[in-house]
């Protein structure tokens, strides 16, 4: 019987270690599986925040751009309006040193002008 129980352990033993290399098989599968998709999925989001990663970066340099256009454009409109006040200004000097009688009652009368809208 000792022969007999001996066998039937060591029959135990060795389907005890089959379950035990069935099962580290079986989770060394779903390991690599999980494995597989998970560094799919992280391509996936790695590839799609790259991508999303280069549309702002040109939308951000479209609208660099466009400011650039925009203060350049003003830069010039601005200069433009100061070249034609100095030159208005400069005609306005020359018609003072030309006619500065004219020049003076034409003061007093937009200033007299000026207080009566304003007053009301």
């Amino acid at each position: 019987m000792n022969n007999e129980v001996q066998a039937n352990e060591s029959n135990l033993h060795g389907r005890i270690d089959q379950g035990a290399e069935r099962i580290k098989q079986a989770t060394s599968d779903v390991v690599a599986t999980s494995k597989e998709k998970f560094d799919r999925a992280a391509d996936r989001v790695e590839e799609r925040v790259h991508h999303a990663t280069d549309k702002a970066a040109g939308a951000a340099n479209r609208a660099t751009d466009k400011v650039n256009e925009a203060t350049e454009r003003g830069r010039q409109a601005y200069d433009d309006a100061r070249e034609r006040a100095d030159e208005w200004l400069e005609e306005v000097r020359e018609y003072v040193r030309q006619k500065p009688v004219q020049a003076v009652a034409i003061a007093l009368g937009a200033g007299w002008l000026l207080g009566r809208i304003l007053r009301r």
